[in-house]
């Protein structure tokens, strides 16, 4: 049968290139999405000027946006595991064109956090039934997928800051709208792939369970490794937000930097972040995901612990390391926790994403009153010690499924 860039969105799951199109695509366009929503806090330094906005303000920005991702995640990924929605994902990335428009024409902090929250609602709607498809897609290697899936993500998040740097702080806030392009693109690789997603839907219903696709622990177990992999999400997840939100305004107060060099080192970190992301699904698939998070939560404590002491050099050097490393986690926890509660890929995938946003913005809220009263540089200080909440993952049952370490 002949193929045509067309036909993708039409073949079946079971040839092998169709699935990895797939998540090729899937990754594609969660990087979209991900450089569009990258600009908002890549641009913080224009905004904080041009408002005179308090680094409190700033948080609120943050949590405004996190706070929508958070909340609306797992009920969509709930609904979604019910009723899966092949389209969403083009919804979910329109709602991020309109959120992008608003902040690009936003003359005022409550617009700005408008335009924030609808932002937040495009990411809630496209993230729980991506990391579905993701799965669907996976050929059993499920690990490898939600890495792929999400490397795309990190390296847009990695590249907004500088596409920010280069577009919209020479020019201004009103540049913002150049990113649309990036958006009208996404929404017409997402109509594709969900064409795909609901050709495949009806053989994926009448397929049976492989036998032994999962483990069966107690009740008990399943609530402490949960709240486990909670945690580990929160001590995660702070120490980004720390280095997301407030790595530019450290490196210009602390080590006298341009915002366009602060945006660079920013990118830095981020493409670091995004280039951890692809080992830690495929090492976990192969070696066992409760190694993975033991290696990328609690191994970056060190780093983390002298990074508020060093010069510029080591910071970016140390940053890289650590920003590497600790990715690898999040690929790793969202396949282990849903091993653990099997059947409810969307809700689980939702709960984590929604979960680590939440804790975002509500700690880059924190954190930016903290810096108020203080000082950029006490944050990162106290912010060293989270990856030491890695130590609660010798609480995780190990996991032997269809014969290899889950």
């Amino acid at each position: 049968m002949q193929r045509s860039s067309a036909h993708v969105a039409a073949s079946p799951a079971a040839p092998e290139d169709a699935v990895i199109r797939i998540l090729v695509a899937l990754s594609v366009s969660h990087f979209l999405n991900d450089v569009i929503q990258a600009i908002l806090p890549a641009i913080y330094p224009i905004l904080k000027d041009s408002f005179r906005l308090t680094f409190a303000q700033v948080g609120l920005i943050t949590l405004a946006y996190q706070t929508t991702a958070s909340l609306l995640q797992p009920l969509v990924g709930a609904f979604a595991d019910r009723r899966p929605m092949p389209y969403s994902l083009a919804v979910g990335m329109s709602l991020t064109l309109v959120g992008l428009i608003a902040l690009s024409q936003a003359g005022s902090f409550h617009a700005i956090l408008i335009s924030a929250m609808i932002v937040g609602i495009g990411s809630a709607i496209f993230h729980p039934e991506a990391s579905r498809l993701a799965r669907l897609a996976s050929g059993g290697r499920h690990g490898f997928a939600q890495s792929l899936f999400q490397v795309g993500g990190n390296l847009g998040t990695s590249l907004g800051p500088l596409l920010a740097a280069a577009i919209v702080v020479p020019r201004g806030q009103a540049h913002v709208l150049w990113f649309s392009v990036l958006a009208f693109a996404g929404i017409a690789l997402l109509i594709r792939v969900g064409a795909w997603y609901q050709h495949n839907l009806v053989r994926q219903r009448g397929r049976k369970p492989a036998a032994h696709s999962h483990v069966t622990l107690p009740r008990a177990k399943v609530v402490q490794a949960m709240t486990v992999l909670v945690a580990l999400t929160f001590s995660k997840h702070i120490y980004l937000s720390c280095l997301t939100s407030y790595y530019t305004f450290y490196a210009m107060q602390k080590f006298n930097l341009s915002v366009q060099h602060a945006q660079v080192v920013l990118f830095v970190f981020l493409f670091a972040v995004a280039a951890g992301t692809i080992f830690g699904g495929t090492l976990g698939d192969r070696f066992g995901r409760k190694y993975v998070i033991w290696l990328s939560i609690l191994g970056v404590a060190p780093f983390a612990l002298i990074l508020p002491h060093v010069g510029l050099a080591a910071t970016i050097v140390l940053t890289v390391i650590i920003g590497a490393v600790l990715a690898s986690a999040f690929p790793a926890i969202i396949v282990f926790a849903q091993e653990l509660v099997p059947g409810k890929v969307g809700m689980i995938a939702g709960l984590f994403f929604g979960f680590a946003f939440g804790v975002a913005g509500v700690g880059s809220a924190y954190l930016g009153r903290l810096a108020d009263q203080t000082s950029i540089e006490h944050v990162f200080y106290v912010c060293s010690f989270f990856p030491l909440i890695g130590l609660l993952t010798v609480f995780l049952p190990t996991l032997e499924r269809a014969g290899s370490r889950a």
